[in-house]
């Protein structure tokens, strides 16, 4: 079709501005299309347990799927990297584990991102109970027991972990230190696999979070000889913190979600109070509870400066326990 007069170029002209105005504002529009939330663990573990409640509820409250996408690898810092160099528009988003995100950078040499420039904190998202659990057969039953157990027989004893550099390796290093033990440590990928070779009794012990434990824990396929929090979990009310025997130990695992870093900030705010409304909900926090977490509220400036404190933190962890990534 062709258009030969000036009053028809002019309607036709209004016609493609009207549309064009139209078009911009759908685009405007978030989320107008599916939401991808990057886990840089593997699945069956506490950030993929946490993030999977947290994306269906996030789903319903903005008419989008949320798709929650696991990329382990190199204790989360692969993902990490290749997510902070995703497109800034909020439809591929990190809920990341303190372990990836702070301690990471004080592992690897080079992790591939930068904590700080590379992203735009969100929100805080959850807690998670992490436990030092044991096999049945395991001669010790609590943690007292078992560090004379292992003064006793120096480097008899491994401990598995979810792999290098990951939380429940760097736990295990700073219980080793604060208890003045030697364990070997055996790391996998990932905490499910860990989890399971405790069970089969090819490894003692392990740190672990809560998601993955508390399934065996419940039938009796693993005993737990300590909680790593510093406190005790509403999970296990009868189990007791490790620092109630080794004073001052105690850490408390938060996982958060964030986006790369130039995300338009309309967008971050409108993610952040979602998040927060998620968090309000009485069936999403029962959820976390069944798997021994618990929703962590808080802003993105919030989240922020808990990132600022805990580089340094993680950063002096590392050294003083020796703690390796090869």
């Amino acid at each position: 079709m062709s258009f030969t007069t000036p009053l028809s170029r002019r309607l036709f002209t209004a016609a493609v501005l009207c549309s064009a105005a139209f078009g911009a504002g759908a685009q405007d529009k978030y989320p107008s299309k599916p939401i991808t939330v990057v886990v840089p663990q593997a699945a069956g573990g506490a950030n993929d347990a946490i993030a999977r409640v947290v994306a269906q509820k996030l789903g319903e409250q903005l008419g989008q799927s949320v798709i929650v996408e696991n990329r382990p690898g190199a204790g989360g810092t692969l993902a990490t990297g290749a997510t902070a160099r995703a497109r800034n528009d909020g439809y591929t988003l990190l809920l990341t584990a303190d372990s990836a995100h702070v301690i990471g950078p004080a592992l690897y040499k080079n992790p591939g991102f930068d904590p700080v420039k590379d992203f735009a904190p969100v929100a805080p998202v959850a807690t998670a109970g992490y436990v030092l659990v044991a096999h049945p057969s395991f001669p010790a039953n609590t943690v007292a027991e078992m560090v004379a157990l292992a003064k006793a027989n120096p480097g008899k004893y491994s401990i598995a972990s979810a792999g290098n550099g990951t939380l429940n390796h760097l736990i295990g290093e700073m219980l080793q230190k604060a208890a003045g033990i030697q364990l070997q440590h055996i790391p996998y990928k990932g905490s499910a696999a860990a989890a399971t070779d405790v069970v089969g009794g090819q490894v003692p012990l392990s740190v672990q979070s809560l998601p993955s434990a508390i399934a065996f824990i419940k039938a009796g396929k693993l005993k737990v000889l300590g909680v790593v929090n510093e406190k005790r979990v509403a999970a296990l009310p009868d189990a007791p913190t490790i620092g109630e025997t080794i004073k001052g130990f105690g850490q408390a695992p938060w996982y958060a979600l964030f986006a790369p870093t130039g995300t338009p900030a309309p967008i971050v705010a409108q993610l952040q109070a979602e998040v927060a409304r998620a968090l309000e909900h009485k069936d999403v926090v029962e959820k976390l509870a069944t798997v021994g977490c618990e929703p962590f509220k808080g802003t993105a400036a919030q989240l922020a400066t808990l990132v600022q404190s805990d580089l340094p933190k993680w950063s002096r962890v590392v050294k003083e326990t020796g703690a390796t990534v090869d």
